[in-house]
């Protein structure tokens, strides 16, 4: 993939781009855009695939003034701009399904189709339980198996990556926390903005997912006016990762649709 710096509200902005067509703006996970991916390739194949790092994440700057992501998906409207952008589909996953929720309930007209996969951000249970388990709390095998349905195809070998790979790793986690801890993975004001992203969206999920549960999804969906929700087979909360295939196919059927 081709990668820029852009100096997008003042701060350096790491932006990956590959393949031709309709523009696809995809807003990564918590664990950072990894563009040798597969499904990265598999969208490209049809789209203008557009990916920032988020501020804070992969060699992206992070400013002091931010530390939500309400304030990253102002940077991303701005980056729209930057790049001639007026209208995307737009596809977030987990935390950037967070950030896509925001930037649709800000500007929905900018916005073509919207998919969130596996999202956070709102809270839609009871005050005194967590929607999205706390993954600070429990030990990282836990967490593992939250997110993939089978950890052991996916752990990572750290003594085999670079010094710049661990420090992006770090940075990322570092990161995740600043912006998800207080309040718990959402913003108390987002579910009352939704109804105003009135594009159509699509929910997907992994059947295993052990963090975003199918309950949550639901109740996340029904805020919003055009919304559905798809399920894929043998994944778990990194769906793009485990299933690569079955998830561009849904991403793409869903656009093109």
């Amino acid at each position: 993939m081709k990668k820029e710096t852009l100096k997008v509200a003042g701060l350096a902005l790491e932006v990956f781009e590959d393949g031709r067509g309709e523009p696809l703006l995809f807003v990564h996970s918590g664990g950072g855009f990894q563009p040798n991916e597969p499904y990265v390739a598999l969208l490209a194949k049809s789209r203008r695939l557009v990916a920032p790092s988020h501020p804070g994440f992969g060699h992206s700057e992070l400013p002091d003034w931010l530390d939500t992501p309400d304030d990253i998906a102002y940077i991303y409207l701005e980056l729209m701009d930057r790049l001639g952008l007026q209208k995307v589909d737009l596809v977030g996953s987990s935390l950037g399904g967070w950030i896509a929720a925001e930037m649709a309930s800000k500007a929905p007209e900018r916005f073509r189709k919207l998919v969130l996969v596996a999202p956070v951000g709102v809270k839609t249970g009871p005050v005194d339980k967590l929607d999205i388990p706390d993954i600070y709390a429990v030990p990282q095998e836990r967490v593992s198996q939250w997110l993939f349905r089978d950890p052991a195809k996916h752990t990572v070998d750290t003594a085999r990556l670079s010094d710049d790979e661990l420090t992006v790793m770090v940075r990322n986690r570092e990161t995740v926390a600043m912006l998800v801890w207080e309040p718990w993975m959402h913003n108390p004001k987002l579910k009352h903005r939704l109804h105003r992203a009135t594009m159509p969206t699509l929910f997907l999920r992994g059947e295993s997912d052990g963090l975003v549960s199918a309950d949550y999804l639901e109740r996340y969906a029904r805020l919003m006016p055009h919304a559905r929700i798809e399920t894929i087979a043998n994944a778990a909360h990194a769906v793009q990762v485990e299933q690569p295939e079955a998830f561009a196919a849904k991403v793409l059927g869903f656009l093109d649709g």
